[in-house]
């Protein structure tokens, strides 16, 4: 699998399971009904932020991942970053690449930390892997998500240093 700088051309290639994952309104507090501009907007950052794209050895992209500064001014050392692994591929270590490879573009950017502000309590496969790449629970903001099997659920925020 190659991790490199999405294209804009890419978001033809995203949009589908981006689409996919947000409609599901379990795991990211985008609005259900994202529209593709939209969703390009919140997706494909400009730099100094970074968006980039997994592909397979068929030049599938099948996840994707942003990174940015989690704040502006004297908040601008901790870096964030989002996660998008196409359903299809799920199981396949893409959401790991991908959180490695924003873990070492942090580090190699000069951030101090990575801090993730909402983490679905329920999203359980991401808070593991997280967890598994040594990010910790700071806190938990109480129905902070309402999520549309269980009802109101909290958000995580989570930290590591880089």
């Amino acid at each position: 699998m190659l991790i490199r700088e999405a294209t804009p051309d890419d978001w033809n290639a995203v949009w589908p399971f981006f689409h996919e994952i947000v409609a599901a309104g379990d795991t990211f507090s985008y609005a259900p009904d994202t529209d593709s501009g939209t969703g390009r907007e919140l997706w494909m950052l400009s730099p100094p932020s970074r968006t980039v794209v997994a592909v397979d050895d068929t030049g599938t992209v099948v996840g994707s991942a942003k990174m940015y500064s989690n704040q502006g001014g004297n908040g601008a050392h901790i870096a964030s970053a989002s996660y998008m692994v196409d359903p299809a591929h799920a199981g396949r270590g893409i959401g790991r690449a991908l959180c490695r490879h924003s873990l070492e573009w942090a580090k190699a950017e000069g951030f101090l930390a990575m801090q993730f502000n909402a983490v679905v309590e329920t999203n359980t496969s991401a808070v593991r892997l997280y967890e598994d790449l040594g990010f910790e629970v700071l806190g938990t903001v109480p129905d902070g998500f309402r999520h549309p099997v269980h009802g109101y659920v909290g958000l995580h925020i989570m930290y590591r240093r880089v």
